[in-house]
């Protein structure tokens, strides 16, 4: 169960973050609303278990704990069921919440959801991005076509947080 505002074009600085609510991988609701007055990262992943969405989630999950202490909350949305995000969580030893939008009405509410371009071939599917949530539920920073691989070190520099 997902819900979302329903803006389909790409997210900038400033704009209100959509509020969503989705099913976290113990199938609890998590809302963005719950994390008011505080920062949130959210990202969006295709596919969780495959190699470049697992490098990208460990690199949140060894990157946590100093991302909590300068106050950022993760939270990754991906397409996949409720069943699978668990079974990744497990397997990876994910310290952060991995939330399901089976159809994907929270990624296109963000931009994350569009045409792709794969050898050739053109489909519509998620769009690796990174959107990060102000206090307030404003849209501080917004990334799309993101690479999973050094995500998090690029994420730090941009915001100013880690500027090596």
């Amino acid at each position: 169960m997902s819900t979302a505002a329903a803006p389909t074009e790409r997210l900038s600085v400033g704009d209100l973050a959509p509020n969503f609510t989705l099913n976290d991988s113990n199938g609890n609701a998590v809302s963005l609303s719950d994390y008011r007055g505080k920062k949130a990262i959210v990202y969006f992943y295709p596919a969780a278990s495959t190699p470049g969405c697992t490098k990208q989630a460990c690199d949140f999950r060894d990157s946590i704990e100093s991302l909590t202490g300068l106050g950022y909350q993760v939270l990754g949305i991906s397409p996949d069921g409720v069943a699978k995000l668990e079974k990744f969580v497990a397997k990876e030893e994910l310290n952060f919440p991995l939330l399901s939008d089976e159809d994907h009405a929270v990624a296109e509410a963000y931009g994350a959801w569009g045409e792709k371009k794969n050898y050739g071939r053109v489909y519509e599917g998620l769009i690796r991005s990174t959107i990060v949530v102000d206090e307030d539920g404003k849209v501080q920073l917004a990334q799309y076509n993101v690479r999973a691989t050094g995500h998090v070190a690029k994420l730090r520099r941009d915001l100013g947080i880690d500027p090596k």
